[in-house]
């Protein structure tokens, strides 16, 4: 049987409601079961990251023409009146009568027949009234911030506190528009140059990234991973504030680095490309299953350098104490800084949160241990609260007097020992990174 894009997209929301799954992880299972056409799995995508990214102000505009609040819904109704509105009010080159007809459809699939004169209704209703529709309440910033860019009241006070109204309102245009495409040059395989030239003669658009070495950004890319480029290493896929990061330790040839929280593998990757595959890079995750990950692409990229051993960030390894000239803690964390890459990040409970310093501070704890004299510390995290970032750090270096801040490498050197990486400032993902030394 035949899904179109719009089953499919309804699938992964409800998936996501139903599973509390991830939509990324969610919506490349239900592709690779639907047997999708590329452009119908292009469209699924959209739906599906254009309803997460706007589900609050989709619910807004929804509750002006239900006579139901839109929480009271059965679902998967809610999650159908959504993909429907979003084509309506979104997508120009999809006509309003294909998204109410097929959201009727939809209804009726789900068996909610009896609903389907509703979904007609309020669909109809948002189409006939989308060039004048109810105006966002604007009482306060935080409730209109909310509202029009579909973030939770409490992260937007939290970020209007850290940035002003208006930065904090740039920050979040960035969260709901598409993330930048940056790829990392593997020089062990190829040069800038050579790749871009490749690269466009696949008719990908390849320019250098404004100001991370090493680093492109493309457009109009389609498939990567079906690239003879990529098959062959001649890239990573990853984010330039991620590249500086693995950066920011300043390894060179004949290293030994520990990257305490590796996978997927990228800050492993760099760090051995910086160091031109001579030394030894250990990459360690919990899980089994995500190191098989990294041994692979470690293949791909031709790196023989990456070694994997499973083990937990907090827990002492004697045989690790002391033994490494670097150590990357790229710590897990709220998330926040990469909003734009996973939309569904941002309805985190912050009760979830406000446990995760705790955790990061024990993995800061530990990992120092496996610090040589005079080597380096670098803690990272994506995300953009000082609670989860420069707290840590401030904490742990007022715990370890034999360690100190240190000013990062070029390009973000005059950034000082510890920087914040904003989308809206650096069109990078929201990053922190610090570097810290340990006496000699």
């Amino acid at each position: 049987m035949s899904h179109s894009a719009r089953e499919s997209a309804l699938r992964v929301l409800v998936s996501c409601r139903t599973n509390g799954a991830w939509a990324d992880a969610a919506l490349k299972a239900q592709l690779g079961r639907d047997g999708l056409s590329r452009q119908d799995a292009a469209l699924c995508s959209r739906m599906v990251y254009g309803v997460l990214q706007n589900r609050m102000l989709l619910d807004f505009y929804l509750s002006a023409y239900c006579s139901q609040k839109p929480e009271h819904l059965q679902p998967p109704l809610l999650d159908i009146l959504r993909l429907g509105a979003y084509q309506i009010l979104f997508l120009d080159k999809v006509p309003d009568s294909a998204a109410v007809n097929e959201s009727v459809k939809l209804a009726k699939l789900f068996k909610r027949g009896q609903a389907s004169g509703l979904v007609n209704a309020v669909l109809r209703k948002v189409s006939q009234n989308k060039n004048a529709l109810p105006p966002i309440p604007n009482r306060d910033a935080v409730q209109r911030l909310s509202i029009q860019y579909s973030h939770p009241k409490w992260l937007v006070k939290r970020l209007v506190q850290l940035l002003g109204e208006t930065e904090a309102e740039a920050f979040l245009t960035a969260d709901n528009a598409a993330a930048p495409l940056t790829v990392q040059v593997n020089p062990l395989k190829t040069t800038a140059e050579a790749l871009m030239a490749e690269l466009g003669e696949a008719e990908i658009s390849a320019v250098p990234h404004a100001w991370v070495p090493g680093c492109l950004e493309l457009d109009r890319t389609g498939d990567l991973t079906a690239l003879a480029a990529f098959r062959e290493g001649r890239f990573l896929v990853q984010d330039g504030a991620a590249a500086l990061a693995a950066q920011a330790a300043g390894v060179t040839p004949g290293a030994r680095v520990l990257d305490v929280c590796a996978a997927p593998g990228g800050k492993s990757f760099s760090a051995a490309l910086s160091m031109e595959d001579q030394g030894v890079v250990v990459s360690c995750d919990l899980h089994e299953n995500k190191l098989k990950r990294i041994q692979e692409g470690a293949e791909r990229l031709g790196l023989t350098c990456i070694q994997t051993a499973a083990a937990d960030g907090r827990q002492f390894c004697p045989q690790w104490e002391s033994a490494f000239d670097a150590v990357l803690v790229d710590a897990p964390c709220s998330g926040l800084g990469i909003i734009r890459k996973k939309p569904d990040t941002r309805y985190k409970k912050p009760d979830d949160l406000f446990t995760l310093p705790v955790v990061q501070q024990a993995i800061l704890d530990n990992a120092a241990r496996y610090v040589r004299p005079g080597g380096i510390l670098v803690y990272s995290t994506c995300t953009i609260l000082p609670e989860e970032n420069e707290q840590v750090t401030e904490a742990f270096l007022a715990e370890h007097s034999a360690f100190s801040r240190e000013s990062l490498p070029a390009p973000i050197g005059e950034m000082g020992g510890q920087v914040t990486l904003w989308p809206q400032r650096h069109g990078t993902d929201g990053f922190y990174i610090c570097r810290m030394r340990r006496q000699a």
